[in-house]
């Protein structure tokens, strides 16, 4: 029999169980044991079955999130949107609550929904999941990932390292050479990126690189004031600090507040993303910007093209941009 005439009655036959089972297998339901549905999925990988995934699929793409709660999901949600309205879908979010990967029964939600397609953002998938996505015609990217992606796993990220290196010259010229870093997640590809490239940059400036005024947080607020605090009483003060993102700079403003230090006239921060609060901020904030809602466009278009069979580039990197405001100048003088 060949792989593509398969049928639901040729996967029951196999897996020793009825079509019925096969179907809540398929579709996510509940009311099988899992040495059951283990044998099910062998059987659909092992003969190739697919179901018709234009005859079910939804009217939708779905976003998931970590969490839905900053500013930062609201850039890639508007992008995503943007890309759903233009092929006349829905737009759907989800979260995996505070994990990288998704738990199996955000899967099997998946799988009872349906969508024309599905963004994860920050997220890597086992390989398990990937195959139950592929076998029922779900496409999927992922946006930003949080390690590296494997080669068949479709993604759309940002030029981390180069932003990382744009934010270290742009201190470099100002004249500092005493500088902190807060990286985000040291497990997120990222966030290490920005690093690297940070202090890639510095080498190439024979700036040294201040291991005693790295931190790696969590892209929070609360550890942008907590670190900021940290390394702004450090008995050798740093006269600058790049933060990973735009949340953790914040709170590196607030502790200099708090510690009576006036931004940027004692010390120049450096955020990254470039989101709508820097320009806010007190002073408005210096930071890389990387097109969030574009990457959520080419994330969503990607996995609807795939849906159609259309071939697209398995990684793709959008530039960042250095974005100059008042968080930054020459170093006070000693």
């Amino acid at each position: 029999m060949s792989r593509s005439a398969a049928t639901l009655t040729h996967i029951a036959r196999s897996a020793e169980v009825s079509p019925s089972t096969v179907s809540k297998v398929l579709n996510g339901r509940s009311g099988v044991s899992a040495e059951t549905r283990a044998r099910v999925e062998q059987a659909l990988r092992t003969h190739g079955y697919s179901p018709p995934a234009e005859r079910h699929r939804q009217p939708f793409i779905e976003l998931v999130f970590e969490r839905v709660e900053s500013v930062f999901a609201i850039e890639i949600i508007r992008g995503v949107q943007r890309a759903a309205v233009a092929r006349g879908l829905s737009l759907v979010l989800s979260e995996t609550g505070n994990r990288h990967t998704p738990g199996p029964e955000w899967l099997d939600q998946v799988l009872r929904r349906r969508p024309a397609g599905v963004v994860l953002v920050f997220s890597d998938l086992p390989t398990s999941a990937k195959e139950r996505l592929a076998l029922r015609g779900i496409p999927f990217v992922v946006l930003d990932p949080a390690g590296d992606p494997a080669p068949d796993v479709p993604s759309v990220g940002s030029a981390n390292w180069s932003g990382g290196v744009q934010a270290a010259r742009h201190l470099i010229e100002l004249g500092h050479r005493s500088i902190a870093v807060i990286g985000g997640p040291n497990d997120m590809m990222c966030s290490r990126a920005r690093v690297s490239g940070f202090r890639a940059a510095l080498d190439e400036a024979g700036v040294p690189f201040r291991e005693d005024a790295l931190r790696w947080g969590n892209f929070a607020r609360e550890d942008g004031l907590a670190f900021g605090r940290e390394l702004l009483q450090l008995p050798d003060r740093p006269t600058a600090v790049f933060a990973g993102n735009d949340l953790m700079a914040l709170g590196v403003l607030e502790a200099a507040r708090m510690l009576g230090l006036s931004v940027p006239r004692d010390v120049s921060v450096v955020g990254y993303d470039d989101l709508e609060i820097a320009h806010w901020s007190g002073p408005p904030l210096t930071t890389v910007r990387q097109p969030l809602a574009e990457m959520g466009e080419q994330a969503a278009l990607l996995a609807l093209d795939a849906q159609d069979g259309a071939l697209r580039a398995a990684r793709v990197d959008l530039a960042t941009s250095l974005v100059v405001r008042e968080s930054t100048a020459p170093p006070p003088r000693a």
